[in-house]
């Protein structure tokens, strides 16, 4: 199952915001989200097919699919399962990140230039945000070793995870005094560049399912 925008989402795990466009002239976008449910918390994915159009959307459509029906297993695999399914496609480049709501833990890998911030809700965390550092490749294409990376969360603390079409900078802006939909608009609004597809998803941790 995949969704966007719903503030109360998998018992309260957190508040969601996507945003999201083709490129101009085009009617596919081959930038898409995945946010599905599973037992203890919720995956959160962000997928660029390659290029744009109609088969980009093609690649992108495969590997949300595959993710959303099975959005418990580890990150990696899912990776791995995605590569294989993309092998006849012209390939992605994808972000997962798994919000495990029982241990406040936040897991996540990346593969090409979908960018991933965790920014920090207490005011003196040090650092107060995280960006994920992706590996080089293609997910159909060139897998290369993921690297898995588990961070700490705490309610409050917002993840961003956004697609080439949204220019780097937009790190910059803090999301912790807007919804997760508004900071979304913002994004991508003020950060969206006309050259390519441009999607961004936004997840506030709001703690423990009761």
């Amino acid at each position: 199952m995949s969704t966007a925008g719903r503030p109360d989402f998998s018992g309260g795990v957190a508040e969601l915001g996507v945003a999201g466009r083709p490129i101009p002239g085009e009617i596919d976008s081959g930038d898409m989200h995945v946010v599905a449910s599973y037992q203890s918390g919720l995956l959160c994915a962000v997928i660029d097919g390659l290029g744009h159009g109609p088969e980009a959307a093609v690649a992108a459509r495969r590997a949300a699919g595959l993710l959303s029906d099975a959005p418990g297993r580890p990150v990696r695999e899912l990776v791995e399962q995605c590569h294989a399914a993309l092998r006849s496609t012209r390939g992605a480049v994808m972000t997962l990140a798994a919000i495990d709501a029982a241990s406040d833990r936040l897991t996540w890998t990346g593969v090409g230039n979908v960018e991933a911030v965790l920014w920090r809700a207490t005011p003196d965390a040090v650092p107060a945000r995280e960006a994920i550092v992706s590996r080089a490749g293609v997910v159909g294409y060139q897998l290369p070793a993921l690297r898995e990376v588990t961070l700490s969360i705490a309610s409050g603390d917002v993840l961003a995870i956004a697609t080439d079409g949204i220019n780097h900078d937009f790190i910059l802006e803090s999301p912790l005094q807007m919804s997760a939909q508004d900071y979304a608009n913002s994004v991508l609004d003020r950060y969206g560049e006309e050259s390519d597809d441009a999607l961004v998803l936004v997840a506030r941790f709001l703690g423990r399912s009761p």
